[in-house]
């Protein structure tokens, strides 16, 4: 007898549990958990990283992250607005900066600014702006994407209406146009703030004292200095304290803005 389309999705789906309940039995079979709790799960290594983990390393991730993406916003905006600009060299100077920074690791971001523009101008830039300025640079790319879909998403008629009270076009994008563009993209702005809190990770290139380590450095030199992984796994605890309250976030804005529309 010929097996009806749902029954052959059922079976298929049956055979896909199978083989992952299979998988993981192999794994658990196969690991080494005595090995692996005394790598990973090391309770007195783990009650050595606090306070400072909490104090130093989280509040300066959380620190750096604000900076990036506060100087990243700014920035971003203004070039959202130079991208939809009706001066062909804006919209130039906008693309171009876009692209180029978009396509750069923020790796290089970071060592361009940390060593090569102090070598190149002579000039010591405090550690806190040096982060802000290369979060900020790489975030403003993705940013002013996020705004000009923002900005392009407002309905027309808003800021003809604006006109038609007397507004000038500066006037009207600032109160009316840039407040709802914020209201739809606040749910990508989130993701943004997420993403250059993993890249506050490469802070580290720029050498750091100890009051300035963030949770990957922090977790780097734990480890070296305990030989085991447990510091690099309450790091990422850490990070995720971060992250997962943000992607639940997001998640809200995206449902509420749903049900708005």
């Amino acid at each position: 007898m010929a097996m009806t389309r749902r029954q052959r999705v059922r079976a298929i789906r049956a055979v896909q549990y199978a083989v992952l309940i299979a998988l993981l039995l192999a794994i658990v079979l196969a690991a080494d958990w005595g090995e692996l709790r005394r790598a990973f799960f090391d309770a007195e290594v783990a009650r050595s990283l606090f306070p400072e983990i909490i104090t130093t390393a989280l509040v300066n991730t959380i620190v750096y992250t604000l900076l990036g993406f506060g100087f990243g916003l700014v920035l971003g905006v203004v070039l959202a607005l130079m991208r939809l600009s009706q001066v062909p060299p804006y919209r130039w100077l906008a693309v171009a900066y876009i692209e180029f920074f978009r396509g750069v690791p923020a790796l290089l971001v970071f060592i361009a600014l940390g060593f090569g523009v102090p070598l190149a101008f002579q000039v010591a830039l405090d550690r806190y702006v040096t982060v802000m300025l290369a979060l900020g640079l790489v975030g403003a790319a993705y940013i002013a994407e996020t705004m000009r879909a923002g900005i392009q998403a407002v309905p027309k008629g808003q800021m003809e209406a604006a006109r038609s009270l007397g507004m000038s076009h500066t006037r009207a994008m600032a109160s009316i146009i840039i407040p709802q563009a914020f209201r739809i993209v606040l749910p990508p702005l989130t993701n943004e703030l997420v993403l250059l809190t993993k890249d506050s990770s490469l802070v580290y290139l720029l050498g750091l004292s100890l009051d300035q380590y963030e949770l990957s450095k922090f977790g780097r030199d734990a480890l070296n200095q305990n030989r085991s992984l447990t510091p690099i796994l309450v790091a990422g605890v850490c990070y995720l304290i971060i992250t997962v309250p943000l992607g639940q976030l997001v998640r809200r804005l995206e449902s509420r803005a749903a049900k708005a529309r």
